[in-house]
């Protein structure tokens, strides 16, 4: 499997509709086993998005997808910037399957 976790920002006081955004955009995603979004309680502008794919190649495609380009386009004038980006190997856990 292939993860990721980041924070990002949003422009200031646009963090419920960069949100929605994202989570419109992540419908029809082959691979994608598990995306969330989250607000940070600690930054009213902050998001964490939390991704596990079945590998990375699936990833990578995704971001060719119509819908996930169109959210791109529409999230982008929303973000104010990325605070932090780690790619991770999940190992298994609640939702999702273990090998």
């Amino acid at each position: 499997m292939h993860g990721l976790i980041g924070r990002l920002r949003a422009t200031p006081g646009n963090r419920d509709e960069l949100a929605a955004i994202l989570l419109d955009g992540i419908r029809g995603m082959p691979g994608c086993l598990s995306y969330v979004v989250a607000e940070d309680p600690n930054d009213a502008d902050a998001l964490w998005i939390t991704e596990v794919w079945d590998n990375a190649a699936s990833h990578e495609a995704s971001l060719q997808l119509p819908a996930v380009r169109e959210a791109i386009a529409r999230a982008r004038p929303l973000i104010a910037g990325f605070d932090s980006h780690v790619l991770t190997r999940p190992l298994g856990g609640h939702g999702l399957a273990q090998d």
